[in-house]
């Protein structure tokens, strides 16, 4: 499921599926797109930063045209204890390959990959960005 932006309107409260991962995409090329990542992380329940929310940043491809600073974004995953991914969706590799990473990471926050939780694997991607 796709929203622009949060809080969710409630009167679908009762159809909406449970969430098991939050993925905020920011488009590098563009400041709203990062404040209005940040007006709606105000609207997610704490809990879902143990884990369960990353931010993915479009558009690193063309640094050129960049309007958000990368350090402003690598603070976002810092503060929130959430992985960032970069990638570039007009390069079918790159996007497919990440498309498989957010699949990966949505098996392990819904509880389908035994011995690994959410928690767990958000503590091994930021350990991995360390290195």
């Amino acid at each position: 499921h796709l929203a622009t932006s949060l809080p969710l309107p409630s009167e679908r409260d009762h159809l909406r599926p449970r969430i098991d991962l939050i993925v905020f995409m920011i488009d590098i090329k563009s400041k709203y797109s990062l404040q209005n990542v940040e007006a709606s992380l105000a609207h997610v329940d704490a809990n879902f930063f143990l884990g369960k929310v990353c931010f993915l940043v479009t558009g690193v491809g063309r640094v050129n045209y960049c309007s958000v600073e990368t350090n402003a974004i690598w603070k976002l995953g810092e503060v929130y204890c959430s992985p960032v991914l970069f990638c570039e969706l007009e390069l079918e590799g790159i996007r497919v390959a990440t498309a498989q990473r957010l699949l990966r990471m949505l098996q392990i926050c819904a509880g389908h990959i035994p011995g690994v939780s959410a928690l767990s694997f958000g503590t091994l991607m930021r350990n991995s960005a360390d290195d």
